[in-house]
């Protein structure tokens, strides 16, 4: 009699597991790319900064030894970390070179990624802005 009420009680659950596995796939899915684009999205984000950041630090350096051509040459560095940290990661790059007062420059870089989602369109924005490094002889105001 018990064999009996344990038989039936297990065919009524018979095919759930498969239902389940139908079910929750999608969201296991959603889950795993949903956190394969947050890496993509946090590492271009860093790449933008690290760029801006050896931008600015070369703008700072040269801005008042050249004035005419720390532009250039802070570009070429941005460029340059770009294609060396990121190439793939960070698509088609705006480097906006700032001077926003005489005694200041920067560089502002707004990107975008490749996205894991269809119809998703994300960007990154990095800015370093920072004093002219002014060297002075010993003696000199």
């Amino acid at each position: 009699m018990r064999a009996a009420r344990t038989a039936a009680a297990t065919r009524g659950d018979s095919g759930m597991t498969a239902i389940e596995f139908v079910f929750l796939t999608p969201v296991l899915f959603f889950m795993i790319f949903a956190t394969v684009q947050f890496a993509l999205y946090f590492f271009a984000d860093h790449v933008a900064q690290a760029a801006a950041q050896a931008g600015a630090r070369k703008a700072r350096a040269t801005a008042d030894a050249q004035p005419g051509s720390w532009r250039g040459e802070a570009a070429t560095v941005v460029d340059s970390y770009i294609s060396q940290l990121g190439p793939q990661l960070v698509l088609a790059p705006d480097v906006t070179l700032l001077q926003p007062e005489q005694d200041t420059v920067g560089v502002e870089i707004t990107a975008r990624i490749p996205t894991v989602f269809p119809g998703l369109d994300l960007t990154v924005h990095a800015r370093s802005v920072g004093p002219v490094e002014r060297f002075v002889r010993e003696g000199e105001d």
